[in-house]
């Protein structure tokens, strides 16, 4: 009796352990912000550009959050609507109200950005400000910071978003990034994907968007030719399973900011 009850507690034990063992290794899902300027004016510009630099980003990492990407869209110099882009991973949505009040409080941020925070109406520092929220794909969980070696002036990030017509069918693409192993794809030809993840609120639902980024245009594009004519991707795109199930894509060039953490 006593030798079966020591067996059933060393049992216990190790399913304790596996358990254990087990939910560590796989990581959790991680949450995203993006936050899109849009401006038209180099004073407008100027006064974002600061803002980011001098208040925003410096505040974020006082309050512990690392891995924030601040861009610029590189067709700035062309566009009459010009764009830039705040990349950082929060830790939940109740998390980004969480993250307004402690701005709020936080005296050397309030002071740093004043031009920014007290513009009046007939200046305002951009024209609009959208913030999307984004979750980490299952296969994808944690986002990856990038291991290029070209100056910031000369990298390419591309950040994608796909929409599907329905929500069934925007799953589907969904699926097709992770289940159908898109994801390994890129993986293989070292395209240095940043995150991929699904919107959970913004302008474009149902859409997902996911972030490459290369050494320069040239490195971009002779990725993209990698990519295109993987023997895996053909297979993949012309599965039956994954047919029509994007219905429009946006495609955004980026530059970082000499602020931007990656």
């Amino acid at each position: 009796m006593k030798r079966a009850l020591i067996f059933l507690i060393l049992f216990s034990a190790g399913i304790s352990v596996f358990q254990t063992a087990y939910s560590g290794s796989k990581p959790k899902r991680e949450w995203y912000q993006l936050t899109v300027y849009q401006y038209t004016s180099a004073a407008q510009e100027t006064v974002l550009t600061d803002y980011l630099k001098n208040a925003l980003v410096p505040a974020l990492h006082k309050l512990g959050y690392k891995n924030i990407g601040v861009f610029r869209s590189w067709s700035n110099d062309t566009m009459p609507t010009k764009t830039l882009y705040v990349f950082m991973p929060i830790k939940s949505v109740e998390d980004q109200n969480a993250i307004a009040e402690k701005l709020k409080a936080d005296s050397d941020y309030q002071h740093a950005g004043s031009e920014y925070i007290n513009a009046v109406y007939n200046t305002p520092p951009y024209t609009r400000m959208e913030v999307i929220i984004l979750k980490s794909f299952p296969l994808a969980p944690q986002m990856n910071l990038p291991v290029l070696k070209a100056p910031k002036n000369e990298r390419v990030y591309e950040l994608r978003s796909y929409e599907g017509a329905t929500e069934k069918i925007f799953a589907n693409k969904v699926q097709m990034f992770n289940q159908g192993n898109e994801i390994d794809i890129f993986k293989r030809i070292n395209a240095n994907a940043v995150f991929y993840s699904e919107v959970v609120a913004g302008a474009h639902m149902p859409n997902l968007m996911y972030m490459t980024c290369y050494e320069n245009r040239a490195d971009r594009d002779a990725h993209w030719k990698l990519f295109s004519s993987d023997p895996a991707w053909k297979a993949l795109s012309s599965s039956p399973e994954y047919q029509h199930n994007v219905s429009h894509i946006d495609i955004v060039f980026l530059q970082p900011l000499d602020c931007s953490d990656f």
